[in-house]
């Protein structure tokens, strides 16, 4: 159920990052540049996640790296979807 919830926060903030590289667009969109961003900084919250399932929960980095990339992968390539469509 965390994970879920996690991956579900992660297209909150990526819904975030979107709106606010429209908002913010002079000229120009800034959306791509916004999308770009929001991996960035989707990878340290995703990392952070780890560290807590590491440090707290007792978990072993073989256990938790899996959902590392489940986590990191499904808004990050939502994201990179959304930028290629962008780009063509």
């Amino acid at each position: 159920m965390h994970v879920l919830l996690v991956i579900f926060g992660g297209f909150l903030l990526l819904g975030v990052f979107a709106l606010f590289g429209r908002l913010w667009s002079t000229g120009s969109s800034q959306l791509p540049t916004a999308l770009l961003a929001f991996i960035g900084t989707w990878l340290l919250v995703s990392v952070a996640n780890l560290w807590v399932g590491i440090s707290r929960a007792c978990y072993t980095v073989r256990e938790e790296l899996p959902i590392l990339l489940l986590v990191f992968a499904v808004p990050a390539l939502v994201a990179g979807v959304i930028f290629w469509r962008l780009g063509r």
